[in-house]
């Protein structure tokens, strides 16, 4: 059976774009730029839509992880750290995985970091090859960059299986170009950028139902050889199940090199 949801998608403006992030130093608060709210059709992974990494920048797959509680002591990240560079050797054929962030979302009101419900891809190319240089620096960037590296999110739930606001992904063969804008990403003590999509009727929407903190997605956000970025977000599912849990997870952010 055919499932829905409503995303934001972003619209063409002839002034540039931005989100503030914590504005005013208040951490949490955001201010967004126009959104276009908009029903989207979705095959689901478990249903049969087949979905690759190698083909659809985007892969889930079952990972269990030895963490128990992501919490902000950090105790738990050399290992998380250590999992997802074998996941990504394995899987994907890194040859080198850097870690350098990672994000948990709940889906309340009153978190700080909520589920993203805009349709994006984390970084412009320009964007991406500057955070190579932040995470490097100059010398070792140039080195990466003269061969083949890319930066790959993985995202997993987190004590519940995902019951509102999973994530879903529009297959890269059905956007052209056209369809992205770039956006700017106004900090407190910092600027950067991403990419929006706005709509349209031909985008492919896949997603996993019902994903487990056993099971991962990962997708990718830039590759310097040319294997498309990924737009994704939060989907706001229609006549769903009843919510019974709020939606956690966890994104991790990793430069890695083929």
């Amino acid at each position: 059976m055919t499932k829905a949801a409503t995303v934001n998608y972003h619209v063409h403006a002839p002034e540039r774009q931005a989100y503030h992030i914590d504005a005013g130093g208040v951490a949490g608060e955001l201010i967004s730029p126009k959104h276009a709210a908009t029903q989207v059709k979705l095959k689901d992974v478990r249903a049969g839509a087949s979905v690759s990494f190698a083909s659809d920048s985007v892969g889930f797959c079952n990972a269990p992880s030895k963490v128990r509680a992501f919490d902000d002591s950090r105790a738990w990240q050399a290992v998380y750290d250590q999992e997802l560079t074998a996941l990504l050797t394995r899987n994907i054929g890194a040859k080198e995985v850097i870690v350098f962030d990672h994000t948990v979302r709940v889906d309340d009101p009153n978190a700080t970091r909520k589920p993203a419900r805009n349709v994006h891809s984390d970084y412009s190319p320009e964007g991406a090859q500057q955070r190579l240089v932040d995470i490097l620096g100059d010398q070792k960037a140039r080195e990466w960059a003269d061969g083949h590296y890319g930066f790959i999110n993985v995202w997993r739930p987190i004590e519940n299986p995902i019951n509102s606001a999973p994530l879903g992904f529009v297959r890269p063969s059905s956007v052209p170009d056209e369809d992205w804008v770039l956006l700017d990403l106004i900090y407190p003590d910092r600027r950067g950028h991403i990419m929006g999509l706005v709509a349209n009727l031909d985008h492919e929407w896949i997603y996993q139902s019902r994903m487990t903190p056993d099971e991962v997605v990962a997708f990718n956000i830039y590759d310097n050889r040319g294997k498309p970025s990924i737009a994704h977000s939060a989907l706001d599912m229609i006549e769903d199940e009843a919510i019974i849990t709020k939606r956690k997870s966890i994104e991790s952010r990793t430069l890695v090199r083929y």
